[in-house]
């Protein structure tokens, strides 16, 4: 297609996205809206991004996929309501797991049971089956996987990514300088007996 298509695939996109009611992956959309490629798609994705702008709803991308979410003048009040909500359904522990995603990125279970002091697989089987995370193989690792935030969970949040959530960077330094210090005083007591992670439902 030509660029001057464009629109025309920015407008079956919104169109496709709309009815989806989620995320759609780049390769399904490029086959829907007929884009010829990734850069064509990516190119009308921005164009309708732009068309959003200053409304109700935004539309994000990330690497792998693209989602209509709530833009960020509107999110505020839209958060506060999903939040409670999905606090009642996935507990404290799935609210950690999804901070430690959010604000410190894609990491390894062992990563997030580091932080939280506590085994994390049944939280992060919950948080799958819910399609709030998605994981994929550690390039670092090929024995675990990596997981990372859903566009689905971004959109429900009403963030483009990650980085426009309330007190990213003070957050996201905060994680960085907890994981520094715990390295810090590991090191420093080489003699001492590592305690195995508890599980989640030993949790009080």
């Amino acid at each position: 297609m030509a660029p001057d298509n464009l629109p025309d695939i920015a407008q079956k996109a919104e169109a496709f996205l709309f009815a989806e009611g989620g995320a759609l992956t780049l390769k399904k959309l490029a086959q829907l809206t007929y884009a010829r490629n990734e850069p064509e798609l990516i190119a009308a994705l921005k164009l309708l991004g732009d068309k959003l702008k200053g409304g109700g709803i935004s539309l994000v991308v990330t690497d792998s996929e693209a989602a209509l979410v709530i833009s960020q003048e509107a999110a505020p009040e839209v958060q506060k309501a999903y939040n409670l909500e999905l606090s009642r359904e996935i507990g404290d522990a799935g609210l950690e797991v999804l901070t430690i995603l959010l604000y410190r990125g894609p990491s390894s279970r062992a990563d997030i049971d580091y932080i939280r002091g506590v085994n994390s697989s049944t939280t992060l089987r919950t948080l799958l089956a819910r399609g709030l995370v998605l994981r994929a193989g550690n390039p670092k690792d090929a024995r675990e996987y990596v997981y990372r935030p859903s566009a689905e969970l971004l959109a429900h949040l009403g963030a483009v990514d990650s980085k426009n959530l309330p007190e990213y960077d003070k957050i996201s330094s905060e994680l960085a300088s907890f994981e520094a210090k715990q390295e810090s005083i590991k090191n420093e007591n080489e003699n001492g007996n590592p305690t195995p992670p508890k599980n989640d439902a030993a949790r009080s």
